[in-house]
C-alpha cells in the first residue's frame, strides 16, 4: 500500500468517525428532548435518527420518487452549466477582451439570491420544471468557469514557448498542453458545483410545483405530509449532495488516474 492509498484510507476512517459522532450526538440530543425534558414537540424538533432512517424505507416509494424528480433536474442543470462554464472559460482564455468584458458581470450575477431570482425566471420561462433546470445550470457554470479559467492560466510560459517553437498551432497547444493542465482545476470546480446544483434544485422546489424533495420538505412542515417525511427528505438531500461530490471524484479518477496512483 503506497502513501496515497494510506492517506485515502485514513481520510475514510476520519469521515466514518465523524459520521458516528454526529449520529451519537443526534441520538443523545433526541433522548434529552424526548425522555428528559419531556418536550411534547420532540418528534418534530429533532426525532431519533433511527426513526428518520426507518422512514426512508417505510415511505420510500413517496420519498424516492420525488428525489428522482429533483435529481434529474439537478443533473440536467449541472451538465448544461458545466458545459457552458467550460466553453465560457475557453472563450475568455482565447480572447482577453472577452474576459475583461464578461467576468465582472458574471461575478455580480452570482451575488443575486436564488430565492429572489427563481420567481422572476419562472415568470419569464413559464415552466417551473425548466426554471429548476436553469437555476441549477446558473449555479453550476460560475465555479466551473472560474476554476477552469484559472487552470488555463496556470500553464508555465516556458512550456507555451516550447510548443510554439515546435510549430504547434493553437488547437494542438490547447489539446496537448493547456486543457490537460487545467483538468485539476476543472474538477475542483465540478466538485464545488455538483452539490450546489442539487441544493439549488431543492430550493426552487420549495417555491412551487408538486414534485421534488423541496416540495416534500415544504408541505411536510405545513402538515401536508407526516413530519417524518420532512426529516427523511432533509437527510436524503444531504446524502445526495455527498454522493454527487463522490461521483465527481470517481470521474476524476478515471480521467486523471495519475493523481490517485
Amino acid at each position: 500500500m503506497n502513501a496515497s492509498s494510506v492517506e485515502r484510507f485514513k481520510g475514510r476512517i476520519v469521515v466514518l468517525v465523524w459520521l458516528c459522532v454526529i449520529f451519537l450526538l443526534w441520538q443523545e440530543i433526541s433522548f434529552v428532548l424526548a425522555d428528559v425534558v419531556k418536550d411534547k414537540m420532540a418528534s418534530r424538533t429533532l426525532p431519533y435518527p433511527h426513526l428518520v432512517i426507518s422512514s426512508l424505507f417505510t415511505r420510500g416509494a413517496l420519498i424516492f420518487s420525488h428525489a428522482g424528480e429533483t435529481l434529474s433536474r439537478a443533473l440536467l442543470g449541472f451538465l448544461f452549466g458545466a458545459g457552458a462554464g467550460f466553453l465560457l472559460a475557453l472563450a475568455m482564455s482565447l480572447a482577453v477582451i472577452v474576459e475583461r468584458m464578461l467576468f465582472p458581470y458574471l461575478l455580480i450575477s452570482q451575488m443575486i439570491p436564488i430565492l429572489g431570482l427563481a420567481p422572476v425566471l419562472s415568470g419569464i420561462i413559464g415552466d417551473i420544471g425548466r426554471t429548476r433546470i436553469f437555476i441549477a445550470a446558473f449555479i453550476t457554470f460560475f465555479p466551473v468557469a472560474a476554476n477552469t479559467l484559472a487552470g488555463f492560466k496556470s500553464v508555465e510560459p516556458e512550456k507555451l514557448t516550447l510548443m510554439y517553437s515546435l510549430a504547434a498551432n493553437k488547437y494542438t497547444v490547447y489539446r496537448k498542453l493547456i486543457i490537460p493542465a487545467a483538468l485539476p482545476f476543472l474538477f475542483s470546480g465540478l466538485k464545488i458545483a455538483a452539490p450546489m446544483a442539487i441544493t439549488a434544485a431543492i430550493l426552487v422546489d420549495t417555491l412551487g410545483g408538486a414534485s421534488g424533495l423541496g416540495y416534500l420538505i415544504t408541505y411536510s412542515l405545513y402538515g401536508g405530509f407526516p413530519i417524518m417525511v420532512f426529516w427523511s427528505s432533509v437527510l436524503l438531500s444531504a446524502v445526495l449532495g455527498i454522493l454527487s461530490y463522490q461521483m465527481i471524484i470517481a470521474v476524476e479518477k478515471v480521467c486523471m488516474p495519475y493523481k490517485y496512483g
